[in-house]
């Protein structure tokens, strides 16, 4: 798989901007020569847009892929667009688009992955894939080693976020522990972060944006359009081209350590600290099981339940309370313990399974 043909775009990081959705012939227009301004090369543009409710607007069409035509003899700008279906790869690949990508609705459904593969077997177009909706590794991974599989050598991924049910600042749940474990399973593989899906509001993407990069992603994709408030489609996402620049000016890009020699002795040294904190976090959880496994003895012993809501209560009241005063946030205090508490379970229910084995 081919990193360098990001660099046939101009920037570093990359960067893709453009409107969530191609309206009319002068909204892409306008927009395009704005982000080109920015020194922009690449510009999205959703022609068909997969909505999750009927009777919303679901995109131009193949007519918007006429507008991108004319932009581009008129520009030499490149553009990127979303497909979903061989039908959309076809006519994409008439109309001469640049870039491809999979959204999540598609990375979703490995049927459809195999579809869109199989119609752009061996094409020389870079095709990026977004992340799945939910947050399933193996789904993203899956979508990347189908188009590989069809001998597409010019691939990447964005990381656009995963649902959550319930209350969250974003959008979509950033997770960025799942990205970093997928560039693990592609260190060469690049990697784009779509701050705009993640936020959902245009007040987080520069936030979000300067944390990708800190994670050295290769890139970013950033909906942009003239006038957000009045976007037929994701209105409160989208920045303004002027926005975007000002974003992209405060934004770094920050150099990776290891690249450094002179900064790697006091980076050792510290991180020689950290692998001993992190020793003696992994024999304080050895301690805590032990005490685990003799809480599911007597519990087997006295036939007493695994669970126990009261206790369970009192560890979710407590752990946090005591974490606060190590200036540990809540919120990591909590997901802590429910693992804990979630793996002192599965201890306690393994004792008692024991017990059942033992009899029959």
């Amino acid at each position: 798989m081919e990193k360098k043909w990001i660099s046939a775009y101009g920037t570093d990081p990359l960067y893709i901007a453009g409107p969530c959705s191609a309206e009319t012939p002068d909204q892409l227009r306008e927009t395009a020569l704005a982000v080109q301004a920015k020194g922009i090369k690449l510009v999205r543009a959703g022609v068909w847009k997969p909505r999750t409710r009927p009777n919303s607007f679901e995109g131009v069409g193949v007519e918007a892929l006429q507008w991108i035509k004319d932009i581009k003899e008129e520009t030499g700008l490149a553009f990127a667009v979303e497909v979903a279906n061989p039908q959309h790869v076809e006519a994409a690949l008439k109309y001469d688009i640049d870039v491809l990508w999979l959204g999540a609705r598609s990375t979703v459904n490995p049927f459809t992955v195999q579809e869109i593969a199989d119609a752009l077997e061996g094409t020389e177009k870079p095709v990026l894939v977004k992340n799945p909706i939910n947050p399933d590794l193996a789904l993203w991974i899956g979508a990347i080693e189908r188009l590989a599989g069809r001998n597409i050598k010019k691939l990447g991924a964005i990381h656009r976020g995963f649902s959550a049910y319930g209350d969250s600042r974003y959008r979509n749940q950033p997770l960025w522990q799942i990205p970093i474990e997928f560039k693990q399973h592609f260190p060469d593989l690049p990697l784009l972060c779509d701050p705009s899906h993640i936020a959902g509001d245009s007040k987080y993407i520069e936030s979000l944006s300067q944390i990708a990069l800190d994670l050295n992603y290769d890139g970013l994709m950033i909906e942009t359009h003239p006038n957000p408030p009045s976007a037929w489609s994701d209105a409160k996402q989208q920045v303004t081209p002027q926005q975007l620049g000002e974003i992209m000016g405060n934004l770094r890009k920050r150099d990776v350590a290891s690249l450094h020699p002179e900064f790697m002795d006091k980076l050792s040294e510290m991180r020689h600290q950290i692998d001993q904190a992190d020793r003696d976090i992994l024999e304080a959880i050895h301690r805590r099981m032990e005490l685990v496994e003799r809480v599911g003895e007597y519990k087997r012993e006295h036939d007493l339940a695994i669970l126990d809501m009261d206790r369970w209560n009192d560890v979710f009241e407590t752990r946090p309370v005591w974490g606060k005063k190590l200036s540990l946030k809540k919120s990591f205090v909590k997901d802590l313990f429910k693992l804990l508490h979630q793996a002192s379970i599965k201890k306690q229910t393994k004792i008692l399974n024991a017990q059942k084995e033992e009899k029959i």
